[in-house]
């Protein structure tokens, strides 16, 4: 057990709805000096609990966000019950900060039901604000960043617009609460002076949608769940891992920002955002290789011929899939023919020894990618700036162990992310 578990006593897990969410939770940790493992699925009971005698926080990165809610409740439900033998004092369902859910997909009303049902019928504080994201609620209603402008959740143009979990309603009592048949109520700022963790404790609502604009009441927030009785289960952003890891801990640690890896990039993308379009964009105005992604089996072996050739040479690789075939995915889901293409060329790719430098675009795209790489586990290898983490990839193919992987959410990272990327190091 680390020195700081050991003076706490307490055990933190978190179950993340997609692995950039997950990755984002391990960032807001490790900030604040707390070490962390992040396992890619649930392992076995001794190497959970091995694990929480090690580290300060315990991680499980899933696909929640994606799946429909019987199959959530396949998903969570025994992630939740080994967490439960840990005897934690947080459990944390890292949800997306735009709040990414619906009554047939990702359903975060679900999640409330779960998690009480494991951990006791108990008011579920939902903490969605992230201001250093460009995330932030006031009065229960939600808003987010985009290019610099900060809107109402329901006219921001990405999430307005989302191909899976399109955003209606600002108001996150509301939007959850058409997702379960409990209340679900808000507690607003001007409120927190009254006693925030008496509100929780008390609340006759199931859940309770809570307000933050700055860092200060995200770590309010925090301080309110350490007060409350073990063990307390929460949704939210990275935001909440935040207010959790600051308030227990007040001072910040230093991570490294680089690593010794060199090389050309591969990008593989799944994300359909107009953000990560304008950074395959840049690429390609740098002298990148830009192509769709390969949905067929015989496009997908003459790309990897392409890609090994490009990265070889020590260009830059993207496969994109805003512009790729769908229609050549045949009887398989979209998202799963993407997923296997792109697992299949960054194989064939870090084999060859042609790249040891990955980023993974699109939450759900990076779950099912890491998963069919055969990742066991992932640690921090450097936080260069803001959100961005490259990761540390621990697996029993020696190809793909040490791999640098880099999962981004579609909204996430400046124009120039891939080549500020590939600068890393050089």
């Amino acid at each position: 057990m680390s020195e700081s578990a050991r003076r706490s006593g307490e055990v933190v897990a978190f179950y993340g709805d997609d692995f950039t969410g997950s990755v984002d939770a391990l960032l807001q940790f490790a900030r604040r000096g707390w070490t962390g493992r992040l396992f890619t699925a649930i392992p076995d009971a001794a190497a959970l609990a091995e694990a929480a005698a090690e580290v300060d926080v315990v991680g499980v990165a899933g696909i929640s966000r994606s799946l429909d809610p019987e199959a959530m409740e396949a998903e969570l439900r025994p992630v939740f019950e080994a967490f439960r033998g840990l005897s934690p004092r947080i459990v944390q369902y890292k949800a997306c900060s735009t709040a990414d859910s619906a009554p047939t997909v990702g359903s975060l009303g679900r999640v409330i039901e779960l998690g009480r049902d494991v951990f006791g019928d108990r008011p579920v504080p939902m903490l969605f604000a992230q201001p250093d994201f460009g995330r932030f609620t006031l009065f229960g209603q939600h808003f987010a960043a985009e290019r610099g402008t900060v809107y109402r959740l329901d006219r921001q143009p990405t999430m307005s617009t989302h191909p899976s979990t399109p955003m209606t309603e600002a108001d996150l009592a509301v939007h959850v609460g058409l997702q379960t048949s409990l209340p679900v109520g808000s507690v607003p700022l001007v409120a927190y002076d009254d006693g925030l963790p008496r509100r929780l404790r008390d609340a006759p609502e199931a859940a309770l949608v809570l307000d933050a604009l700055t860092d200060e009441h995200l770590e309010t927030v925090g301080a309110a769940l350490g007060a409350l009785p073990a063990p307390i289960f929460a949704i939210g952003s990275g935001g909440l891992s935040h207010g959790i890891a600051a308030a227990s801990r007040g001072t910040m640690a230093a991570l490294p920002t680089a690593t010794p890896a060199s090389g050309p990039v591969l990008v593989v993308s799944g994300s359909r955002s107009a953000q990560t379009r304008r950074q395959a964009d840049a690429a390609a105005a740098a002298g990148w290789l830009v192509r769709p992604i390969p949905l067929s089996v015989d496009a997908v072996d003459s790309t990897i011929d392409e890609v090994l050739g490009a990265l070889r040479s020590g260009r830059g690789v993207v496969l994109t899939s805003d512009d790729a075939d769908t229609t050549s995915a045949g009887p398989r889901p979209v998202l799963e023919a993407i997923a296997e293409a792109a697992a299949s060329i960054v194989l064939s790719a870090v084999r060859d020894g042609a790249t040891r430098r990955v980023i993974v675009c699109g939450g759900d795209t990076s779950s099912r990618v890491t998963r069919l790489l055969s990742v066991e586990s992932l640690s921090i290898a450097a936080n260069p700036w803001g959100n961005v983490v490259l990761l540390r990839a621990h697996a029993s193919d020696p190809a793909v162990d040490g791999l640098e992987l880099l999962l981004k959410g579609g909204q996430v990272g400046a124009d120039t992310l891939f080549t500020d990327v590939a600068a890393l190091g050089t």
